[in-house]
C-alpha cells in the first residue's frame, strides 16, 4: 500500500525576469515501510521534491497524498497539525538549539504541538535511549560530536513516533565511519518499527543502504 502518491507535480520559482523549473512533472509513489533515496546531481530538484511531498514547500501543479489524505485539500494549520503528528525531518545541518541540551530539543516538538511537559520529557528520554544517547541528555550540542548531535536529530524526528521520516542529507557532515554508523541506525530503525524513510543523498553508500534509489535529473524522475 502506498503511503506516499504523488502525480504530475510540477514546481516554478518565479522571479522578476526568469522562471526556474525545479519539478517538471514527477511521478512517485512510496509503499509503507519503505526506505528509498533520492539522488541525482546538485540542483536537480531533491530537496525540493522532499520539501513538497512533505509540505514544508508547495507545488505549483499535481497532487500529492500522504496515508491517502489530499495535502492541497487541507488549510495551513492543519498541515502544520498534519506534519507534527505523522512526520519527522532529518537535516544535514543538526539545527538544533545552541542553548537547550540534547533532552530539552528532542522535546521541542512535542511541546510546541501541545504535549504536557511531563509526558513530552519521558518521550524524549525513550528517544534518546533508543539512539544511545540517554547518558547525554543534559549535554548542549556544543559538548556534543557531530555523529552525537546527528543521533539527537534523528532522536528529536523520531519522538512523535512518526509514520513517515524525512532525511535531507542526513549524513552529509559526517566522516565515513559515522556515516555507517546512522545508517545503521537509521536502517535498523526502519526495520524495527515500519517507518517509511525518504532519503535525499549524494552519497553512494547511503543510497546503497536503501530499498530503492530514485535517480533525478532536470526535474525529472529518471
Amino acid at each position: 500500500m502506498a503511503i506516499i502518491s504523488a502525480q504530475k507535480l510540477t514546481k516554478v520559482y518565479k522571479a522578476s525576469t526568469f522562471e526556474v523549473t525545479a519539478l517538471a512533472g514527477v511521478d512517485l509513489s512510496v509503499k509503507e515501510g519503505e526506505m528509498i533515496a533520492i539522488m541525482g546531481p546538485s540542483g536537480c530538484g531533491k530537496t525540493t521534491l522532499l520539501n513538497c511531498l512533505s509540505s514544508i514547500d508547495s507545488v505549483t501543479s499535481g497532487t500529492i497524498q500522504i496515508n491517502n489524505t489530499e495535502l492541497s485539500s487541507m488549510s495551513d494549520d492543519d498541515l502544520s497539525e498534519f506534519r507534527a503528528k505523522s512526520m519527522g525531518f532529518i537535516f544535514q545541518t543538526y539545527n538544533l538549539l545552541p542553548v537547550l541540551n540534547a533532552q530539552e530539543n528532542v522535546e521541542l516538538p512535542l511541546l510546541v504541538s501541545g504535549t504536557p511537559s511531563s509526558k513530552a520529557k519521558r518521550a524524549a528520554r525513550e528517544a534518546l535511549d533508543l539512539v544511545g544517547l540517554i547518558d547525554w541528555a543534559n549535554h548542549k550540542p556544543a559538548e556534543l560530536s557531530g555523529g552525537q548531535q546527528q543521533r539527537v536529530t534523528v532522536a528529536r524526528a523520531l519522538v512523535n513516533k512518526p509514520a513517515i521520516v524525512w532525511a535531507d542529507e542526513p549524513t552529509g557532515n559526517l566522516d565515513s565511519g559515522t556515516e555507517k554508523e546512522i545508517m545503521d541506525l537509521l536502517c535498523r530503525l526502519n526495520e524495527e518499527n515500519n517507518q517509511t524513510f525518504v532519503v535525499v543523498t549524494h552519497s553512494d553508500y547511503v543510497g546503497g543502504r536503501t530499498q530503492k534509489i530514485i535517480k533525478m535529473k532536470d526535474g525529472l524522475i529518471l
